[in-house]
Protein backbone atom coordinates (compact mmCIF):
# COMPACT_ATOMS: atom_id res chain seq x y z
CA UNK A 1 0.00 0.00 0.00
CA UNK A 2 2.68 2.52 0.33
CA UNK A 3 4.28 1.92 -2.82
CA UNK A 4 0.55 2.30 -4.51
CA UNK A 5 0.90 6.01 -2.40
CA UNK A 6 4.22 6.19 -3.20
CA UNK A 7 4.00 6.04 -7.11
CA UNK A 8 0.59 8.33 -6.92
CA UNK A 9 2.36 10.88 -5.09
CA UNK A 10 4.93 11.20 -7.68
CA UNK A 11 2.21 11.07 -10.46
CA UNK A 12 0.62 14.21 -8.95
CA UNK A 13 3.48 15.63 -8.43
CA UNK A 14 4.85 15.23 -12.10
CA UNK A 15 1.11 16.61 -13.73
CA UNK A 16 1.81 19.56 -11.44
CA UNK A 17 5.21 19.98 -12.71
CA UNK A 18 4.01 19.84 -16.10
CA UNK A 19 0.98 22.34 -15.72
CA UNK A 20 3.20 24.93 -14.03
CA UNK A 21 5.52 24.32 -17.34
CA UNK A 22 2.40 25.05 -19.58
CA UNK A 23 1.57 27.91 -17.67
CA UNK A 24 4.98 29.52 -17.71
CA UNK A 25 4.95 28.93 -21.61
CA UNK A 26 7.98 26.68 -21.76
CA UNK A 27 6.16 23.48 -22.71
CA UNK A 28 3.72 24.00 -25.72
CA UNK A 29 1.24 21.97 -27.46
CA UNK A 30 -1.66 22.51 -25.40
CA UNK A 31 -4.50 24.94 -24.23
CA UNK A 32 -2.61 25.75 -20.85
CA UNK A 33 0.31 27.58 -23.06
CA UNK A 34 1.43 30.86 -21.93
CA UNK A 35 -1.45 30.87 -19.15
CA UNK A 36 -0.54 31.76 -15.77
CA UNK A 37 -3.46 30.08 -13.95
CA UNK A 38 -2.18 26.79 -15.25
CA UNK A 39 0.91 28.22 -13.70
CA UNK A 40 -0.95 28.98 -10.06
CA UNK A 41 -3.06 25.06 -10.18
CA UNK A 42 0.22 23.70 -11.00
CA UNK A 43 2.29 25.07 -7.65
CA UNK A 44 -0.73 23.80 -5.94
CA UNK A 45 -0.68 20.78 -7.13
CA UNK A 46 3.24 19.94 -6.92
CA UNK A 47 2.24 21.17 -3.02
CA UNK A 48 -0.15 18.30 -2.79
CA UNK A 49 1.95 16.07 -4.57
CA UNK A 50 5.14 16.56 -2.35
CA UNK A 51 2.66 16.18 1.13
CA UNK A 52 1.29 13.27 -0.31
CA UNK A 53 5.12 11.77 -1.25
CA UNK A 54 5.70 13.02 2.69
CA UNK A 55 3.08 10.86 3.81
CA UNK A 56 3.44 8.04 1.66
CA UNK A 57 7.25 7.75 3.18
CA UNK A 58 5.51 8.30 6.98
CA UNK A 59 3.13 5.74 7.32
CA UNK A 60 4.14 2.35 8.65
CA UNK A 61 1.21 0.09 7.39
Amino acid sequence: MRLIRFVLALIVLGLGALWSLQGLGLVGGSFMTGQTRWLYIGLLTMLVGVVGLRWANRSRI
